[in-house]
C-alpha cells in the first residue's frame, strides 16, 4: 500500500470516527417529546430516529462498533505510516498526535456540535445507522447478547418497559420554557389548568363577609329592591345570618312574578333550591367535576366544623384558568387597586393573595393566609396600627388603614433587590 493511500484511508477513518461520535450524542440529545410529535405527523427522519431509539442497546451497539473499529484501524494505519516514514521514534510522536487529533476532531468538536444541533445531526445520521444496523446485525446481536447478559447479572433488564411521563412541575417548566411559541394568554391558561390540583376552595372563594344574599327577615321593600338591582343570577337566601341558610334562589324563577308584598317572602321560600355545600379543602379540579356531576353552579364553602366560610361558583373556578371575564368582577378589582406614580399600589387588604399576585404580577407567598390582611398579621404576629410597615418577600408593605382589629388597606411598594447587604428598588 502506498503512503498516499494510507493517508487517505486514515483521513476517512477519522471522519468515520467523528460521524459515530456525533451520531451518538445527537441521537441521545433529541427531545423525545418533540420527536414523538414529528413522528406522529409522519416526518420520516423522525420516525426512523424514533424506531432506532426504541432499542437503545442496538443503537449504541452499532455506533460503538463503528467508532471503535474506526479508532483502532486509524491507530494501526498511523503506526504503520510512522514506522515507514520516521522509524521507531515516529511511533511515539504519531501516537501523541493521533490522540490529540481524535480527541479534538473526532470527539470534542462533533459531539459539541451534535449536542447544540441534535436534529440537524441525528436525522441524516439515522439513515446511515439504519443501513449499518441491517448489514452488521449479526455482530450487533452478538455484542448486545454478551453485554445484556452481563447487565442482567447485575440486575439491569434492558428490555424492561421504560416510559418518561412528565410530572405536573415538569409540565409547568415546559410551559414556562416555551418562550414566544405560546402567546402569553395561552400560557397563563395552561398554567391555570396545571394549578387546579394545588388550589383549594379556600383560595378562590368569596369570603363570608362579602357574600351578597337576601335576609328574609328584612323589610319586604328592601328585599324587593335587592331583587331588582341584583347583578347576579343566583342569591343565597337566609334568615338573620348566613349560618341559617334556607337555600339558593335562581333569579330567573321570579322574572314576571307579580306577587303581593305579603306573599313575596313565602313565594321566595317556595322557589329556592337546596343549598349545596363544599368543603374548603376540596381542590378546584375535584370541585369542577363535582359541579358537573351534581349539576350545580354555586356552592357554600364550609370548614371542618360545618361553619360557612364563603361562597364559590363555577365562574370563580373558570377564572382561575382563563382569567377574569366578568365585567362586574373586573370593575370590583379595579376599585380595590390604586396605582401611584412611584410604582406602588394601594390595595384592599381583604383581597386574596392570589388575586393580588395575578393582577400586580407579584410573588407574595400563597401558602398559609389567603388574604393580604391575614399575611400581614401572620408576619407581624400582632394586629398592627396604621403607618406600620413590614417587609414580606422583599416587598415593602405599609399599613394604611386598620378597622375592627383587621387591616383594611395597605400600600405595596416595588420589590427590593438585596445586593451586598444593600437594598434598592427593582427597576
Amino acid at each position: 500500500m502506498t503512503t498516499l493511500f494510507l493517508l487517505i484511508a486514515l483521513f476517512i477513518l477519522l471522519i468515520c470516527s467523528a460521524f459515530f461520535s456525533g451520531a451518538e450524542t445527537s441521537m441521545m440529545s433529541l427531545n423525545r417529546y418533540r420527536l414523538r410529535h414529528l413522528a406522529k405527523h409522519h416526518y420520516k427522519p423522525a420516525v426512523r430516529a424514533q424506531l432506532l431509539l426504541q432499542r437503545p442497546d442496538r443503537l449504541l451497539g452499532i455506533i460503538l462498533i463503528g467508532n471503535t473499529f474506526s479508532n483502532i484501524l486509524a491507530s494501526a494505519l498511523a503506526t504503520l505510516l510512522a514506522t515507514r516514514l520516521f522509524g521507531d521514534f515516529g511511533v511515539v510522536v504519531v501516537t501523541v498526535l493521533l490522540t490529540l487529533v481524535i480527541l479534538i476532531f473526532s470527539e470534542v468538536i462533533p459531539k459539541t456540535y451534535a449536542a447544540l444541533h441534535p436534529e440537524t445531526c441525528a436525522f441524516p445520521a439515522s439513515r446511515a445507522l439504519k443501513i449499518l444496523l441491517k448489514l452488521l446485525y449479526p455482530l450487533v446481536w452478538l455484542v448486545n447478547g454478551v453485554s445484556n447478559g452481563l447487565l442482567k447479572l447485575c440486575g439491569v433488564h434492558v428490555h424492561a418497559h421504560r416510559s418518561d411521563p412528565l410530572s405536573i412541575d415538569e409540565l409547568r417548566t415546559v410551559v414556562h420554557a416555551s418562550g414566544n411559541k405560546l402567546p402569553g394568554e395561552h400560557k397563563n391558561m395552561l398554567l391555570g389548568v396545571l394549578d387546579l390540583e394545588q388550589v383549594t376552595m379556600a383560595d378562590v372563594m368569596i369570603p363570608r363577609h362579602n357574600i351578597i344574599g337576601i335576609d328574609l327577615n328584612s323589610d319586604w321593600k328592601v328585599i324587593l329592591q335587592q331583587l331588582k338591582t341584583c347583578p347576579y343570577s343566583r342569591l343565597p337566601i337566609y334568615r338573620d345570618s348566613i349560618d341559617n341558610i334556607i337555600g339558593v334562589l335562581p333569579l330567573r324563577k321570579i322574572i314576571g312574578l307579580n306577587e303581593k308584598p305579603s306573599a313575596l317572602i313565602e313565594t321566595i321560600e317556595n322557589l329556592v333550591d337546596p343549598a349545596y355545600f363544599v368543603p374548603e379543602t376540596t381542590t378546584l379540579q375535584k370541585q369542577i367535576q363535582n359541579f358537573q356531576k351534581n349539576a350545580e353552579k354555586i356552592g357554600l364553602v364550609v370548614d371542618e366544623y360545618g361553619h360557612i366560610k364563603g361562597l364559590v361558583t363555577v365562574i370563580d373556578i373558570l377564572e382561575e384558568i382563563v382569567g377574569e371575564f366578568n365585567d362586574l368582577t373586573q370593575r370590583s378589582t379595579k376599585k380595590s387597586l390604586k396605582r401611584y406614580s412611584d410604582g406602588s399600589f394601594l390595595v384592599d387588604a381583604e383581597m386574596t393573595i392570589r388575586d393580588i399576585n395575578r393582577h400586580l404580577k407579584l410573588q407574595l407567598p400563597v401558602e398559609g393566609p389567603k388574604t393580604l390582611a391575614g399575611l400581614i398579621i401572620e408576619h407581624l404576629e400582632d394586629i398592627p396600627s396604621a403607618g406600620v410597615s413590614v417587609l414580606i418577600e422583599y416587598y415593602p408593605i405599609e399599613i394604611v388603614e386598620v378597622e375592627n382589629n383587621s387591616v383594611k388597606t395597605a400600600r405595596i411598594y416595588p420589590k427590593l433587590i438585596i445586593d451586598n447587604d444593600n437594598a434598592h428598588e427593582h427597576e
